[in-house]
C-alpha cells in the first residue's frame, strides 16, 4: 500500500510541474501578441445582455468612439457586452481583441473579434487585461465583471499598479453598490474616502473618451 501511495504522489507532483509550463506558455503568447496592439481600453460586462438592450448599445457606441480615437478594444471575446465592445471596434475599423477563457460552458468567441487569444487560466488572462489597457470601462454584469472591477480598484489602492481610469457605466445599475460602499464599507473604516475617487461614473460614451484623454494629457 505504501508503495502505491508514493507512486500516486509522484504522478501528482509531475502533473503540477508540467502545469507550470502551460501557465508560462500562456503568459508568453499573451505578451507577444498584445505587445503589438498599442494603446488599448478593456471593456467588461455581462455575457447575458442581449443585442437591443440599452447597455449593449451603450457599450457598442463607447467602443466605437474609443476606436475612432485610436484605442484598441479588448474584451473577454464572448457574447453580451463583450460582443458589443468588439462590434463597436470593428465598426470603427479599429483593433478588436478578444481574450477567451476555457470554461465548462465552452464560451465561444464572438464574430467581431479580429485578434483572439485563448486562455485556460483566469489569473493569466486578468494580467493581460491590466497590463495592456490604458483604462477599464465597466459595464453592467455579474460575478466576472465584479471580479475585474474590484481587482482593478484593489491593485490601484494598494499601489501594485499605477493609477489609470476605471470608468463605470450605467449609473442606475451601479447605484446600490456605490451606496453600499459609501454607507457601509466607508462608514466602518474599511476604505478611505479618497478610495472612492479611484473610479468615476458616467452614462455618456463621449465622456468616457474625454476622461481617458484628459487623464493621459496630465501624465
Amino acid at each position: 500500500m505504501a508503495k502505491n501511495r508514493i507512486m500516486i504522489e509522484d504522478d501528482f507532483t509531475q502533473e503540477e510541474t508540467w502545469r507550470v509550463f502551460r501557465i508560462m506558455s500562456e503568459f508568453v503568447e499573451g505578451f507577444e501578441v498584445l505587445s503589438q496592439v498599442g494603446k488599448a481600453v478593456s471593456i467588461f460586462g455581462g455575457s447575458r445582455i442581449k443585442p437591443g438592450n440599452k447597455y449593449y448599445k451603450l457599450a457598442e457606441e463607447t467602443a466605437y468612439l474609443l476606436a475612432k480615437e485610436g484605442f484598441a478594444i479588448i474584451t473577454g471575446s464572448g457574447p453580451g457586452i463583450m460582443e458589443a465592445g468588439n462590434k463597436g471596434a470593428r465598426r470603427a475599423n479599429g483593433q478588436s481583441v478578444g481574450l477567451n477563457i476555457h470554461i465548462p460552458s465552452e464560451q465561444k468567441s464572438n464574430k467581431y473579434v479580429d485578434t483572439l487569444i485563448d486562455f485556460r487560466y483566469f489569473f493569466v488572462r486578468k494580467v493581460m487585461f491590466v497590463k495592456y489597457a490604458k483604462a477599464f470601462v465597466i459595464m453592467p454584469g455579474g460575478f466576472g465583471t465584479l471580479d475585474e472591477l474590484f481587482e482593478s480598484l484593489n491593485l490601484i489602492q494598494t499601489e501594485r499598479i499605477g493609477n489609470f481610469p476605471v470608468i463605470m457605466m450605467g449609473r442606475e445599475y451601479w447605484h446600490d453598490l456605490i451606496e453600499w460602499l459609501k454607507h457601509s464599507v466607508l462608514k466602518t473604516g474599511n476604505i478611505r474616502k479618497k478610495d472612492l475617487d479611484i473610479f468615476t461614473q458616467t452614462d455618456d460614451p463621449r465622456e468616457v473618451v474625454s476622461t481617458i484623454k484628459r487623464f493621459y494629457e496630465k501624465t
